[in-house]
């Protein structure tokens, strides 16, 4: 049986209220599986409607410094893909829509109908694959229309009008708009072309539009609420935890879980002034 909610629904359930949705991304792993899952339940405490599990890869391309650290920290604790089920299993418990995030290798070598039939049953939502194209994801579809998972693919600043409908069409749950060009991370500002980005893929088709890459504060989370259906965050969350980290360097999950909780609630206070 797949997710207690998709992610699709709980963005709907966001716009029954008027607003736009807060979807928080965590590299799995880091600091711990404990610790990883103690963050995404404080973020959903604290106002998180949709959270991204990222399964940890040693090659990551769209990953910033703050979240490489992260990974790396993650895969020398030995962290494997049966612990991002654990994982989405246990986050998933607390009712919220979980998704995982990862490149598209993993997948490709777990097996794709085998992976599609455990995120399933570990109640996962459905997965984010930065790495690969509708064109090149017949088997992906497959298995995700079989298991009824959400399958989201990525549109950035350089996507043509063909590709932007074609992602669309192809897309179930919601279409991750990449505001800008290169890796996550924190930014002063948004790309200028994040709005019209989002404009261009609802045009092309798509139900539901979220922005992620760059945005770390109350005030980015305000701005990006006012034209998009959710507003993705990762970094942010991911700095705050290492901060939380005791004079020696060590990690508890109450001190991760507190830090998580605080990013979260103060980017849905600014979705909320969005309102």
């Amino acid at each position: 049986m797949s997710g207690l909610v998709t992610s699709g629904a709980a963005i709907d359930a966001a716009r029954a209220e008027g607003r736009s949705s807060l979807i928080t991304y965590l590299p799995v792993g880091f600091p711990s599986l404990e610790g990883t899952v103690a963050a995404a339940k404080a973020a959903i405490a604290g106002g998180s409607d949709v959270v991204e599990l990222g399964l940890p890869y040693t090659d990551p391309m769209m990953d910033g410094e703050t979240i490489q650290r992260a990974v790396e920290h993650s895969l020398g604790a030995g962290t494997k893909v049966s612990d991002v089920l654990r994982a989405v299993e246990e986050v998933a418990k607390t009712g919220a829509a979980v998704l995982v995030m990862t490149y598209w290798n993993p997948i490709f070598r777990y097996g794709i109908s085998a992976w599609a039939r455990d995120l399933a049953m570990a109640g996962g939502a459905g997965l984010i694959t930065p790495d690969i194209i509708p064109e090149e994801a017949d088997d992906w579809i497959a298995a995700s229309d079989e298991h009824g998972l959400d399958r989201v693919f990525l549109v950035a600043p350089s996507s043509t009008p063909e590709r932007l409908k074609l992602t669309a069409e192809k897309t179930r749950g919601f279409v991750y708009a990449a505001s800008t060009m290169g890796v996550t991370g924190e930014r002063a500002s948004v790309g200028a072309l994040a709005e019209e980005l989002v404009a261009n893929t609802r045009k092309a088709g798509a139900d539901r539009v979220c922005l992620g890459l760059g945005v770390s504060n109350r005030e980015q989370a305000r701005e990006i609420a006012g034209y998009s259906d959710g507003v993705i965050v990762g970094s942010a969350y991911v700095r705050a935890m290492f901060q939380s980290a005791d004079a020696d360097g060590s990690f508890t999950t109450d001190g991760v879980g507190s830090a998580a909780g605080r990013v979260a609630e103060e980017l849905r206070a600014g979705i909320e002034d969005a309102k």
